[in-house]
């Protein structure tokens, strides 16, 4: 199958490359070969092409950034997704997106459904928001995924972060009332595998939205809690960490307290279901062995 994934260096897009390389013509367009903010030549890319899968990895991902920039913020997460939506309805082929729990202003204290109301409380949300209403709008084949707290082995996220910060300080503090699922990227790109391979086998084909994490749920304090007994586990020295609540560390963009998303309806609708964030962690550790 001829497949177009957009985004070359991202977590996901990274790992998806590992997995559907293999038994799949991929075509790889990163921001050299392609502008996502250039729309015509977007266009001009898909009809050239003629993919029989879309999967747009692509996304403007920094949330602090984005308050400052939102109009680069929209024309990659609200505009492109439209248009790659556009352009697989007249194929008439799929469109795989990637969304956020930041579509959620995490108020709510259960775990999202996927009807649940948005209420984005940034510009990054307000943007992959956007994109969501603007690839339903045209409606066709889709799968918007929304997934949260993403982190891997290559690129800025908080793995890695912690990781060197953990080795570099004695203390360290890290916020703790803000809860959700850390998703490691090969999960996403392995699980994206299972429901191409469905969509393939004509097992299912229920198009739409769905919460795309993790299972289980904790603090970005206890994710550093995992990474620190991990280090600790290869004998290595790490820091004291102390719990903080959000308000003790202001970012440009407001974060949502809850991202915790049910992702029951992937499973029912897909037999699809990501491993527990903990397996998770594991893994990705253990992929760099």
């Amino acid at each position: 199958m001829k497949i177009l994934l957009l985004g070359q260096h991202g977590q996901v897009s990274r790992e998806l490359q590992l997995l559907l390389s293999q038994g799949h013509e991929l075509i790889v367009l990163g921001r050299e070969q392609l502008d996502l903010a250039e729309t015509d030549n977007l266009r001009d890319a898909v009809r050239r092409l003629q993919p029989q899968l879309i999967i747009n990895a692509a996304a403007h991902t920094a949330v602090d950034a984005a308050e400052s920039e939102p109009e680069a913020a929209f024309a990659i997460n609200a505009t492109a997704p439209g248009v790659l939506a556009e352009e697989a309805a007249a194929l008439d082929v799929p469109l795989i997106h990637y969304s956020t729990d930041y579509v959620f202003d995490g108020s709510k204290p259960t775990a999202y459904h996927e009807d649940d109301l948005p209420n984005p409380l940034g510009i990054y949300g307000r943007s992959k928001l956007a994109g969501e209403q603007a690839i339903s709008a045209v409606g066709g084949k889709h799968l918007i995924l929304r997934t949260s707290w993403v982190y891997s082995l290559h690129g800025r996220n908080f793995l890695l972060t912690m990781q060197r910060l953990l080795q570099e300080r004695e203390q360290l503090s890290v916020v703790a009332d803000q809860i959700g699922a850390p998703t490691w990227a090969g999960s996403i790109a392995a699980a994206t595998v299972q429901l191409i391979e469905r969509w393939q086998s004509a097992q299912t084909a229920t198009w739409g939205v769905y919460h795309f994490t993790a299972r289980g749920e904790t603090a970005w304090f206890g994710f550093a809690e995992a990474i620190a007994a991990q280090l600790q586990a290869q004998g290595k020295t790490v820091a004291q960490l102390t719990p903080i609540a959000t308000t003790q560390y202001p970012t440009p963009a407001r974060r949502p307290l809850n991202s915790r998303l049910d992702c029951s309806r992937l499973e029912r609708d897909w037999g699809v279901r990501l491993p527990d964030w903990h397996d998770g962690l594991l893994e990705c550790l253990n992929a760099s062995r």
